[in-house]
């Protein structure tokens, strides 16, 4: 992943043009990351970025269920055909733009605040997906460099969890189960990577 200050631009879903594609960018210079862009697949398939340039975006999978939600509230707001910016008078919280693709059809929509109830809710769906993927690799980054800080980072995994803002919970399992089985982690890393893997495996994170 890259950081820091970018020229920041939109772009589209790096896929194949078979079926439909959703994409969305937020650029806010006073946030970490300044930029995020996640483009998702009619089948669930996730890829978040940091930067326009990353080439090797984070992916993980949505479930079904959640990839339909998110692709009913797209039509919901007519693919982007009109504007979803509030006239009310509000602080700057980033410039988002959602986009759509299938084929040759493209629509593309930005704002800095919308009032519009379909438009709030795609919102938190790919605020949720960006939240998940920073958790990741907040505990991968912890899980390769710094053994302390593991601890921390299923801290923070598990408050998001709690929250309910983790998607695609199934990805977090392979870097939980490496921490359950190496005895070179602390104990007290061990029990919390156990219990959010359990709760993720019944299916109540």
């Amino acid at each position: 992943m890259k950081y820091g200050l970018l020229v920041l631009v939109a772009l589209p879903l790096l896929a194949g043009p078979e079926g439909p594609h959703l994409y969305y960018s937020k650029s806010f210079p006073a946030s970490t990351p300044a930029y995020v862009q996640i483009n998702v697949d009619h089948g669930g398939a996730v890829e978040y970025r940091e930067a326009p340039d990353d080439d090797a975006p984070l992916k993980f999978q949505l479930k079904p269920a959640q990839a339909e939600e998110v692709f009913q509230l797209a039509a919901k707001l007519n693919y982007f055909k009109q504007p979803l910016e509030s006239p009310a008078k509000v602080a700057f919280m980033g410039t988002k733009t959602f986009g759509w693709e299938d084929g040759a059809e493209k629509h593309e929509v930005k704002f800095n605040y919308s009032q519009d109830a379909s438009a709030q809710a795609l919102l938190d769906w790919f605020e949720r997906m960006a939240e998940s993927a920073q958790r990741e690799m907040e505990l991968e980054r912890s899980v390769k460099y710094d053994k302390l800080g593991v601890v921390q980072a299923l801290l923070e995994l598990q408050v998001s969890m709690d929250k309910k803002r983790l998607v695609g919970e199934e990805q977090f399992l392979p870097m939980l189960d490496r921490i359950i089985k190496n005895e070179s982690y602390m104990h007290t890393a061990q029990e919390r990577a156990a219990q959010i893997a359990a709760a993720i495996r019944a299916g109540k994170p």
